[in-house]
């Protein structure tokens, strides 16, 4: 399993375009994707539970991981994360 922290920094955060990006990356593995904030998780497979957090810019998100294929899912939400779901600035 993995745990690890996730900063949004891209300018708009998790708005509709970009969690449908997280959610299609997540939808990619089979481990299963937490994500928290505040105290509430969301599936990170699921829209809707993904869109509820309201996760602003500089939102810290705890991630969960759990699966084979856990490190490579880790791998690819840092990387859509780092290059602000490939959004311009």
């Amino acid at each position: 399993m993995i745990q690890e922290q996730l900063t949004i920094i891209n300018k708009l955060g998790l708005h509709a375009r970009a969690a449908a990006k997280l959610v299609g990356v997540a939808g990619q593995f089979e481990s299963r994707i937490v994500l928290v904030k505040d105290g509430r998780e969301a599936d990170a497979k699921s829209i809707m539970s993904v869109m509820m957090l309201a996760a602003s810019q500089g939102t810290e998100l705890n991630v969960r991981i759990e699966g084979d294929d856990a490190s490579e899912a880790w791998g690819a939400l840092l990387s859509l994360v780092q290059n602000r779901f490939d959004e311009p600035e």
